[in-house]
């Protein structure tokens, strides 16, 4: 799993009818330096993640495994939504600072 940001949402009329009532997140990973990466990618929504928060993202095979999943066309999931990281006793990131 690796830790992304929420930037915003992909909308999408016309898609795959598996991905029917699926929701699109861009999302900007973390990298190891604790520092957000230049790269974006789109990842399904299957927790209720919003604008800003920090979550946790199942990549390749394993993000079909969620409920229901398993034959849709999808190889990143958003599987958790954050509320502390913290790296060698420092706080990171804290949901409830973050508001």
């Amino acid at each position: 799993m690796k830790i992304a940001r929420v930037c915003g949402t992909v909308t999408s009329t016309q898609k795959e009818d598996t991905l029917a009532g699926v929701k699109f997140l861009v999302l900007q990973y973390l990298g190891e330096d604790g520092e957000f990466l230049p790269d974006y990618e789109v990842a399904a929504d299957t927790v209720g993640a919003g604008q800003d928060e920090w979550v946790l993202v199942s990549r390749g095979s394993a993000a079909r495994y969620i409920v229901n999943s398993t034959q849709r066309p999808i190889d990143a999931a958003v599987v958790a939504i954050i509320d502390t990281v913290s790296r060698d006793n420092y706080l990171l990131y804290s949901k409830r600072t973050q508001y």
